[in-house]
């Protein structure tokens, strides 16, 4: 008996080792959560194609992507910020361009707003809307988390010397900015062009409409590039996926999910 309950014990304590083990046979992509749904996406084709790979794809920000390819947790890193100095020496891959929108309720009469004036309601020195009526409501203010490319990238475009409201809501990824904007009518936030949907309104900035035209020739205010982050240059079947991403096919794919394309 005592040597059967030994026997369990030691094989419930080499679950982890195995699952580890097992994972590592697959493509782990982890980082940034504006790309992960591309990602996933890119996945899912290539499978159809070439059914022998798995793939295990996670969220997590862009810095946690950065930290777990650098540390060899992952194969592929996903950011959607550039890289800070101390964080190079990875091999950078530019899958596609996307701009971050400002998004309100579709309730909200306002269309058009100057990048100065994002910056103040996002660091708290504009704290109302002026609505219909002269009536005023206090503007809640959505913003993603710490590490996250798209708050990053946010921050050096649009209030690079300033910080966010301690009023502001913070969530961790942008489907949750969506989903709060699309039902609190004195809402702001703001999410990746590629994941803005008919649930809430873009807001024109300096009277600048974020199109794909617009992203693509840089003319709207608030441009970045996706990357994948390898440690090495890709080899073998690394190098098939990133070919597949990268090529007409995975272009387009990702052009029809709503990112800008390379070409």
């Amino acid at each position: 008996m005592q040597k059967a309950l030994i026997l369990i014990l030691f094989g419930l304590s080499m679950l982890p080792f195995i699952s580890c083990r097992q994972s590592q046979t697959g493509i782990i992509i982890a980082g940034s959560t504006s790309i992960q749904p591309f990602a996933e996406r890119l996945a899912e084709v290539y499978n159809q194609k070439h059914k022998g790979v798995k793939f295990n794809i996670e969220g997590g920000g862009s810095s946690a992507g950065i930290k777990a390819v650098k540390n060899g947790i992952c194969k592929i890193g996903m950011s959607s910020r550039e890289l800070k100095p101390e964080e190079k020496g990875l091999h950078e891959i530019i899958i596609a361009y996307d701009g971050i929108v400002i998004i309100v309720n579709r309730k909200n009469p306002v269309e058009n707003l100057s990048l100065s004036t994002v910056a103040a309601i996002f660091s708290g020195q504009i704290k109302f809307w002026d609505k219909p009526g002269n009536r005023k409501y206090r503007i809640n203010v959505i913003t993603r988390e710490e590490g996250s490319g798209t708050r990053q990238s946010f921050e050096e475009k649009v209030m690079p010397n300033q910080t966010f409201t301690i009023d502001a809501l913070v969530q961790d990824s942008n489907g949750a900015v969506r989903e709060i904007v699309a039902n609190d009518p004195n809402a702001i936030g703001y999410l990746s062009y590629g994941l803005l949907d008919d649930r809430v309104k873009a807001v024109a900035l300096d009277s600048m409409v974020p199109t794909v035209e617009s992203i693509k020739k840089r003319k709207y205010p608030i441009v970045r590039s996706f990357l994948f982050l390898t440690k090495q240059k890709p080899k073998a079947r690394l190098k098939n996926f990133i070919d597949f991403v990268l090529s007409s096919e995975g272009q387009k794919l990702l052009q029809e999910e709503g990112l800008i394309p390379l070409f």
